[in-house]
């Protein structure tokens, strides 16, 4: 199974401010929706909590929420909204469901970097322009992650962004194995 991840950032890095995004790119959630339909999403509590309750669970997608908090989640008994208590239960058959070719890493930042060295693919849009933020996406390794497509865009609004997507370059992913 491929884990993969996804997110928006402004120039600096900068992902989230107090709990959402400085911005709205309606072209970055169009491509977000399309690029993980049908395919489980992970996420943090945190960025659970900050999608609108309309858009909770995402449709069309496995929402699986990692938590440290054990009572979070007992009022969901259906199998599009899962509660995971770690990285390792969260990527396995149990939870993603059987037969699952990829998953997509949705955040937050802490998430984010928790699943980089398990990552084999990363979905960014480079957003070109400076938003104030107190989230940043993680620093990416050149030598560990090479830019195999960039695709130019500017928004309705006028923003300037870029759809990009980088690969790992490594053989091997991570210290654990791909073997779920």
């Amino acid at each position: 199974m491929n884990i993969n991840l996804i997110w928006a950032q402004a120039q600096d890095r900068v992902i989230g401010n107090h709990g959402s995004m400085p911005w709205h790119l309606p072209e970055d959630l169009a491509h977000f929706r399309i690029t993980t339909k049908n395919s489980p999403v992970i996420m943090g509590r945190k960025t659970w909590e900050s999608l609108p309750s309309k858009f909770r669970p995402l449709p069309d997608r496995r929402n699986i929420i990692l938590t440290r908090q054990l009572n979070w989640g007992s009022e969901f008994t259906n199998d599009e909204v899962i509660k995971a208590n770690s990285i390792e239960s969260a990527k396995t058959p149990q939870i993603t469901g059987s037969g699952v070719k990829e998953v997509w890493v949705i955040g937050g930042g802490q998430i984010y970097s928790q699943f980089l060295e398990l990552a084999s693919r990363i979905e960014i849009t480079e957003i070109h322009e400076s938003f104030e933020g107190d989230t940043l996406a993680p620093k990416l390794s050149l030598d560990t992650w090479k830019e195999v497509r960039r695709i130019p865009n500017v928004s309705s609004s006028g923003i300037k962004f870029d759809f990009v997507s980088y690969q790992r370059i490594q053989g091997e992913i991570g210290q654990h194995s791909l073997a779920f």
